[in-house]
């Protein structure tokens, strides 16, 4: 707890510990799930040779758009339940659960094209619980931080996050993937069928498990502050939703600017990981294989950038290291556009994810910062929702470019325009300044 003269922090360590393992189970099982495996198996093994004129990663890009729209659904209503803070385990320890639940019944989806559509089922549930468990996940950040500590933790949590990639992606590669033939990896399990991949999602459900346990146990036993408005049900949610934003809109223009400006980085952010491996595989010549060795340096190096990125963000504030890091990811892609071969993908990839870190842990920071104390559910249920509703731009633009200039590499260009615009739309948001952050008062718990 923290003593108000001495400005010591109001967590326990143990607790902020559980915190992080969290974010490292799900950021893990989202890699393994999202990006680099069972995407990569959906598109490549399951749904080949199915019949009809749209291809896999079309009818991929069309799961993720409706897990979206799930998501700018749900996440507003969850967001007023995670504003108490006896409500917040709860609901995290629900979506968790449904988690890692539907990557287990990714294990039962064979690489035939009939099973296409139930693991693109599955694989768009799994999203969507994961970034709906985000939103009591972030607003516990204010029970563990004090505003001068706030950078550090979110960092320190992102960068878990990464490490869970790297872990996970390394048993992924070595115990499941990693050689030729019928068999694959340490264990030699045979690739007929998707054996390999369908016990791999076997490790990957019981890696969020093992992992999110900690915090679900332990997370009654935070600093717990009365909330600010008495818990709303389902339906009067979304009406407590509408008047909370127009609370917040007349006491603060610029929260809603900065939802609105984060919503749109963040998608391309999104869109960088998310055809981070198609590009890699199908524009500068990396393997299958490869892509989850890539997938473990960049996941390094995001996490260090997470790491420093939240003591700049303590030291200079949460808007210049955003727009610093938006600046430097801009640069990188747009360079890699320019070039070819693996190399160049390698170079210009890692110097691109040195910065991603950074900008994600900064912009959850600066929410907390901005948003009125008792209001974080409400906050960050916002700031999901309005992620997700502008979640068809980084997608949408990466295909037009492709279809315009006829080339894959050219939907890199895409995404550079939706990190322009966020980045455009960052600069104009007005922040607190440093001296404007009130210590939160000490909790009775």
């Amino acid at each position: 707890m923290r003593n108000p003269a001495s400005g010591a922090p109001t967590f326990e360590r143990c607790g902020v510990v559980a915190w992080a393992l969290w974010d490292c189970g799900a950021t893990g099982l989202n890699a393994i799930v999202v990006t680099f495996v069972f995407s990569v198996y959906l598109t490549g093994s399951v749904g080949q040779g199915m019949q009809g004129g749209s291809s896999p990663a079309s009818w991929l890009g069309r799961a993720l758009a409706v897990a979206g729209l799930t998501i700018a659904t749900l996440a507003p209503v969850v967001g007023v339940w995670a504003e108490a803070p006896n409500r917040r385990r709860a609901v995290l320890t629900v979506l968790t659960g449904l988690a890692v639940l539907l990557t287990g019944a990714m294990s039962l989806i064979r690489n035939q094209p009939g099973y296409l559509w139930a693991g693109l089922a599955l694989l768009a549930g799994t999203a969507a619980c994961s970034d709906l468990a985000s939103v009591p996940y972030n607003a516990m950040l204010r029970q563990l931080s004090t505003p001068r500590t706030s950078g550090r933790i979110s960092g320190l949590g992102l960068a878990s996050g990464y490490v869970g990639s790297v872990a996970l992606l390394l048993v992924m590669y070595t115990g499941f993937v990693a050689g030729h033939g019928d068999t694959r990896g340490l264990l030699n399990l045979p690739t007929s069928g998707g054996t390999n991949i369908r016990v791999a999602m076997l490790v990957a459900a019981g890696w969020l498990a093992l992992l999110a346990l900690p915090l679900l146990l332990t997370a009654h036993r935070l600093p717990a502050a009365e909330p600010s408005h008495p818990t709303a049900d389902v339906l009067g949610g979304y009406r407590r939703l509408w008047r909370d934003l127009r609370d917040e809109w007349r006491r603060d223009h610029n929260l809603v600017y900065f939802l609105l400006a984060s919503a749109v980085f963040r998608d391309g952010l999104a869109g960088v990981f998310t055809f981070g491996a198609v590009l890699g595989v199908n524009v500068y010549g990396i393997s299958q294989a490869d892509v989850l060795i890539f997938g473990v340096a960049a996941s390094v190096v995001a996490a260090l950038g997470a790491v420093a990125g939240g003591h700049f963000d303590d030291r200079i504030g949460s808007k210049p290291v955003i727009v610093a890091s938006l600046v430097a990811i801009i640069t990188m892609a747009l360079t890699l556009l320019m070039l070819s071969g693996p190399r160049a993908f390698w170079l210009c990839g890692l110097l691109l994810c040195v910065f991603i870190g950074p900008a994600q842990s900064s912009a959850r920071t600066l929410l907390l910062r901005m948003s009125s104390p008792g209001m974080e559910g409400v906050a960050f249920g916002l700031y999901t929702m309005t992620g997700r509703a502008v979640s068809f731009l980084a997608p949408w633009l990466f295909s037009v470019f492709v279809d315009v200039f006829g080339a894959i590499r050219a939907g890199l260009g895409g995404l550079c325009v939706v990190l322009g615009a966020g980045l455009l739309a960052m600069v104009m948001v007005r922040t607190p300044a440093r001296h404007d952050t009130v210590e939160l008062p000490q909790s009775a718990a």
